[in-house]
């Protein structure tokens, strides 16, 4: 069935304009104002609106195991909850066990997903050994459009490999076209801070941010850049917090290094005094890398603004208060590393980058859905209003009033880490491939009906 949005004002990552949009099937047929109103079936009104690409979340973590536990949202309830706030792609993580092959952890991922995933999705692979034939394994991967893999220097005897292996992995996708993503923390040194804390007896939630330094982040994120320019290939920093952090990436971009990272809005709008909080609370707020005190957030917003950080992700990894956080009471590195907030990107970043005048619209549609479509493979198919796109959209309502708060959101999390914020600008309606799933508060789309993204590895296209 063919659908119209009339009336509507399009915004992407380049231009606002009035117009039209006529989607034919799944994909955008035609963006021009005064598309006649009978070249549809259905008409949606968009008067007053914004209409935006669907946003791109390219850092989740659903039914991911860690510490003794696994975060509390499937490819079901993760997946509602981001359409719900205007997400309608997802990257998330397959995580490659120690001596198995890495196409292992891709049929994991997929059979997490399969009957579940209510919007589209792609799969990053987490690379914790190249064993005997890892490096074939990468070229497999990028065959079946695994355009991206991670490494973590952080979580040693956990996750964190070495960097020989770091190195090999660059070289590989220097070949292949791939993305290497980067967990940049210096985990040796982290390591001996936390058992020093621990010996002292120091075990609160705080203790999780004061043991991981933001230098430590820094060394990391330098060591990487320099570790890709030896390999000549591209590299991707996730979830950077630290002014330390980026001023290293920033550095390495001056000089012309293909180096690229994105933040989290909880990096620009919570600090390290959420730690604090009493009665554990605090642990509500452990995540990696940790909160950092507040000067940090201004200038993690210059970076969005001067393109030094080029995407908004989540980093969605909720672990319920209750009953998960809790295994951390005594010990603050037993509380599982992770918060919620895959339902809440869209409506904090309007908030408080459009409407507190830190990001224009079109950077807004930048940094949410556009770039991270570029960076991961999926663009113009994913991230673009144009004829041949997915009709994956957003109708935006800029007046709507909403309430933040675990009393009303669909994350299954007993909390939010933005509890009672009042934010202006919400999604009104949300379609998929040209399917409403969410309209008026209402879930409309059906669990399944996502698909997985063979994304194209780009090669020599990284500027």
């Amino acid at each position: 069935m063919n659908t119209l949005i009339r009336n509507g004002k399009v915004v992407t990552a380049t231009q606002t304009l009035a117009a039209d949009v006529l989607i034919e099937g799944e994909v955008i047929k035609e963006v021009r104002a005064g598309i006649p109103a009978n070249s549809a079936a259905k008409v949606i009104d968009a008067a007053g609106m914004y209409v935006l690409p669907g946003g791109i979340d390219c850092h989740t973590h659903l039914d991911m195991p860690f510490g003794g536990t696994t975060s509390a949202d499937d490819f079901l309830t993760g997946t509602r909850a981001a359409a719900f706030g205007g997400t309608t792609t997802i990257v998330d993580f397959a995580i490659q066990p120690r001596g198995t092959r890495m196409r292992d952890a891709l049929d994991t991922w997929w059979k997490k997903a399969e009957g579940k995933a209510c919007i589209d999705y792609g799969l990053h692979i987490i690379v914790t050994d190249l064993g005997a034939c890892g490096l074939e394994d990468m070229d497999e991967l990028v065959d079946e459009g695994v355009a991206s893999f991670k490494l973590f220097m952080a979580y040693p005897n956990v996750l964190m490999v070495d960097d020989a292996t770091i190195f090999k992995t660059l070289s590989q996708t220097a070949k292949n076209g791939a993305l290497i993503c980067m967990h940049a923390e210096n985990g040796s040194v982290i390591d001996v801070i936390v058992a020093r804390a621990l010996a002292e007896g120091k075990t609160a939630p705080v203790y999780h941010a004061l043991t991981r330094p933001p230098r430590a982040e820094a060394e990391a994120v330098h060591r990487a850049i320099a570790l890709a320019e030896i390999a000549g290939a591209p590299v991707y920093i996730v979830h950077l917090s630290s002014e330390d952090a980026l001023n290293e990436v920033r550095e390495a971009r001056d000089r012309g290094v293909p180096a690229f990272a994105e933040t989290c809005p909880q990096y620009l709008l919570l600090s390290i005094e959420e730690l604090e909080r009493p009665n554990f609370e605090g642990a509500k707020y452990v995540f990696t890398p940790p909160l950092r005190p507040k000067h940090h957030l201004p200038k993690l917003w210059e970076g969005l603004q001067q393109d030094h950080l080029q995407v908004v992700s989540t980093d969605h990894c909720p672990f319920c208060f209750a009953d998960q956080k809790i295994l951390g009471k005594n010990d603050f590195t037993k509380i599982p590393n992770g918060g919620p907030g895959i339902e809440n990107r869209l409506q904090l970043m309007f908030h408080y980058g459009v409407n507190k005048g830190q990001l224009s619209l079109n950077r807004f549609v930048e940094l949410t859905s556009t770039t991270p479509a570029r960076i991961f493979g999926m663009y113009p198919r994913k991230g673009e209003i144009a004829a041949g796109s997915d009709a994956d959209l957003v109708i935006w309502d800029p007046n709507a009033l909403y309430t933040i708060s675990a009393a009303t959101h669909h994350m299954r999390v007993d909390y939010s880490m933005f509890e009672g914020y009042e934010v202006t600008g919400n999604a009104r309606t949300v379609l998929s491939r040209g399917e409403v799933i969410v309209d008026a508060g209402q879930f409309l789309g059906k669990p399944g009906r996502g698909n997985y993204l063979k994304r194209t590895a780009r090669g020599g296209a990284w500027k």
